[in-house]
């Protein structure tokens, strides 16, 4: 009999309050008080992967919602992975890979490509499923017009998708506008 838990992959719609609960407890306790509810909305009305441990309580958690990034004169659909966390004493054996894995799967059929703003625990996560530190410059489109981002270069990262090139980097990506953190 196979141990390794099942990845369960649901939109935010057919999660419950109290499954929503619980990931958010987690993430909370993952991130050490550095997710707030910004954050936390950020992550709402896409797919969740999640893994639960042998009592139903999450171990590991990650989603990819849809941003819409303009670049050069084309917009995009892009895969933003946000959230991903894995519970504390459940590091180290794969669950985060294996979360990354499914939201991989949904980027590559619904999406042009992938992109997430890592942190410098999680880039080596990243770094290791082919993800790549997007090379050019940054920006939002907010409400006055587009916003530079450089302190968001060098670690927002980007995946093409399955037969899909990246855009090059000649022109900045301009993410659409959010509350709380941009990217």
């Amino acid at each position: 009999m196979d141990s390794t838990p099942a990845v369960q992959v649901a939109h935010t719609s057919d999660l419950t309050p109290a499954e929503l609960t619980r990931i958010r407890d987690l993430l909370d306790a993952a991130f050490e008080g550095d997710f707030d509810d910004d954050d936390w909305d950020h992550s709402l009305g896409g797919v969740h992967a999640l893994i639960r441990d042998e009592y139903g309580r999450p171990v590991a958690h990650g989603c990819v919602v849809q941003r819409r990034v303009r670049h050069a004169d084309r917009s995009y659909r892009a895969g933003y992975v946000e959230a991903v966390a894995v519970r504390a004493d459940r590091r180290r054996e794969g669950l985060g890979h294996r979360v990354m894995e499914a939201l991989e799967r949904v980027i590559d059929t619904a999406y042009d490509f992938g992109a997430l703003s890592a942190s410098d625990a999680g880039a080596a996560l990243y770094t290791a499923r082919g993800w790549q530190v997007w090379p050019g410059r940054l920006g939002a489109l907010g409400p006055a017009g587009p916003v530079a981002l450089p302190e968001e270069e060098g670690s927002t990262y980007v995946r093409p998708t399955a037969g899909r090139p990246l855009p090059a980097p000649g022109h900045p990506l301009h993410f659409d506008w959010r509350d709380g953190d941009l990217l």
